[in-house]
C-alpha cells in the first residue's frame, strides 16, 4: 500500500483494494467480451447487436476506469494487466467460435448477470468495510451492469 491521509483504516483499505481488484478483472473482462462480440457478430440483426456491444464495451470502459482510480484512491496498485485480469476475473470464459446474434446476446446476457451479482455482493462488503464511497462507487456500476443486462435482454424477450 502507498502511504496516504485517506482516514479509513489501512487494513480496511487493502481488504478493500483486494474486492476493488477483483471486480476491475471482471469489468476488463466484460468489456474485452463485449467487443469480442462487437467484432464478430453475424446476421440480419448485425448492425444494431454491433452499436448495442459497442455501447456496453464503452460503458464498462468507463466502470473501469473509475474502479482503478478507487484503488489508487486508497493507496492501492490498480491491476489491470492481462496476466491480473486472466488471473482473478470471474467470469466464464466467452466463446471465440460463436457468430450468430442470438449467440453473442446469450454470452453478453450471462456475463453481466454474473457481473451484476458480483458487484452488488461487493456493495455489501465495501458496506461492511466502512466506506461508503467504494459502496456508492459499486452501486453505480450495479446500475450500470443492469442498464445493459436489461438492453441485451430485450432482444431476447421479443416474441419471433
Amino acid at each position: 500500500m502507498h502511504p496516504t491521509k485517506n482516514d479509513l483504516p489501512e487494513a480496511a483499505r487493502t481488504e478493500l483494494c483486494e474486492l476493488l481488484n477483483a471486480r476491475l478483472a471482471d469489468a476488463i473482462d466484460l468489456g474485452l467480451q463485449a467487443k469480442q462480440s462487437h467484432w464478430n457478430v453475424k446476421g440480419p440483426q448485425f448492425f444494431s447487436l454491433h452499436k448495442l456491444f459497442d455501447e456496453i464495451a464503452d460503458g464498462v470502459e468507463e466502470h473501469v476506469d473509475e474502479i482503478a482510480e478507487r484503488i489508487a484512491q486508497l493507496g492501492g496498485v490498480a491491476e489491470g494487466t492481462v496476466t491480473a485480469v486472466k488471473k482473478r476475473s470471474s467470469l466464464v470464459e466467452y466463446p471465440l467460435a460463436i457468430a450468430e446474434g442470438k449467440e453473442h446476446l446469450e454470452a453478453r446476457r450471462g456475463a453481466l448477470a454474473s457481473f451484476a451479482r458480483s458487484v452488488r455482493k461487493s456493495i455489501d462488503e465495501a458496506s461492511e468495510l466502512r466506506d461508503a464511497d467504494t459502496a456508492d462507487l459499486f452501486t453505480e456500476v450495479s446500475r450500470g451492469a443492469d442498464k445493459y443486462l436489461w438492453l441485451v435482454e430485450a432482444h431476447l424477450q421479443a416474441p419471433r
